[in-house]
């Protein structure tokens, strides 16, 4: 089997004030978002001249994107081969959330930690990804 998790997809909050929680953090520590929040672009290790992103967002607290869990963060991690990875952790007796969803910029699937943090697992297409990461949100880094 390859890797399991590659890095950091995303990090989303949640705040009763998104715009404001969204003002607050661009002026305080920089960080700019736009409708879709924000992304960090780097570069792959392996390779320098392939682009990778890391999403940053905010949610209304009543969001139901994070459904099952109560909590106020959500973790998703980049990873290879997500299919295979949910066959191997439903296995394992990992709950699954829903189901495996694919967009053109990758695919996506949930899981439940066992402190009730719900993970999303997100096997990129950062080509796609990089179209509406410049179009939809703004590029943290610069």
């Amino acid at each position: 089997m390859k890797r399991r998790v590659t890095g950091i997809g995303g990090v989303f909050l949640k705040a009763d004030d998104p715009k404001s929680t969204n003002e607050w953090y661009a002026k305080h520590l920089g960080i700019k978002s736009g409708q879709w929040g924000g992304t960090f672009e780097w570069r792959h290790g392996e390779d320098e001249s392939k682009k990778g992103f890391t999403a940053w967002s905010v949610f209304k607290s009543d969001t139901t994107y994070t459904d099952p869990s109560t909590k106020d963060a959500m973790i998703n991690y980049r990873v290879e081969n997500l299919e295979e990875l949910l066959k191997t952790l439903k296995e394992e007796g990992v709950e699954i959330v829903g189901e495996m969803e694919s967009f053109e910029y990758g695919k996506f699937g949930w899981i439940m930690d066992p402190n009730g943090y719900k993970i999303e697992l997100w096997e990129p297409n950062d080509e796609e990804y990089e179209k509406i990461g410049t179009d939809d949100a703004l590029n943290l880094m610069g």
